[in-house]
């Protein structure tokens, strides 16, 4: 049976909702965030040396990297679901999303997640100032208007087909989730794009997404 070490509020509710839209049985190992730090807390790395999730167990395979576990399962157990055919234009731009999610779409987002953090991070009273200004002035010059470029993409490109490969749901639209719902919670992402918002309310009201909330619990993305 496939082991899935899930990790609050993470990347790792991709691969539950996966599980779930292939019909796959799995056994679920929940990990905590550390409260003051929010990272991951030591003993994943008993099960992978950085430490991080998600992280499958499948027979004597250990796999990170949640796109890396999409694409396994997909190829593994899809039984030619969740992936359009090899040599389409569509597995082309299946292929394109499922590296454009973390390559292209995260790396703003967590730019922003991390000056936001930075703002309210303790320091001595004279160096607030100073780093307040900063992030405030690299998020109005550089970070936001990257995210915006990005969700301005995004936005055009769902207007050309129903899921992000074309006309059929996909892994990609799974591991497209992420990025999204990050954007949506922290990035702007509101009603002037929506293609994007009609995107993740569809997601969101898809049974095997919903079995996935309630396996892995409380998602706080979604806030």
């Amino acid at each position: 049976m496939i082991t899935v070490h899930h990790l609050e509020n993470s990347r790792s509710q991709r691969v539950l909702w996966m599980l779930e839209e292939l019909g796959l049985d799995y056994e679920l190992m929940h990990y905590k965030r550390d409260a003051s730090t929010m990272l991951a807390p030591p003993q994943l790395r008993a099960v992978h040396p950085l430490g991080k999730s998600p992280v499958i167990g499948d027979g004597a395979l250990t796999l990170a990297e949640s796109g890396a576990i999409l694409e396994y399962l997909v190829e593994r157990y899809g039984r030619a679901r969740l992936s359009p055919a090899p040599g389409t234009p569509e597995h082309l731009r299946y292929r394109y999303w499922m590296h454009y999610a973390e390559g292209s779409a995260m790396p703003p987002l967590l730019l922003k997640l991390v000056f936001d953090k930075l703002e309210k991070a303790p320091m001595p009273f004279f160096a607030k100032p100073i780093a307040r200004a900063i992030a405030s002035k690299l998020r109005q010059t550089f970070i936001q208007p990257q995210i915006d470029r990005h969700l301005d993409f995004i936005e055009a490109e769902l207007g050309r087909t129903a899921w992000f490969a074309g006309e059929d749901f996909s892994a990609a639209d799974v591991q497209m989730s992420f990025p999204l719902e990050a954007a949506a919670a922290r990035g702007g992402l509101d009603a002037r794009r929506p293609r994007t918002m009609a995107f993740l309310a569809r997601i969101h009201a898809r049974a095997a997404y919903q079995r996935a909330l309630e396996r892995g619990g409380p998602y706080q993305l979604l806030r």
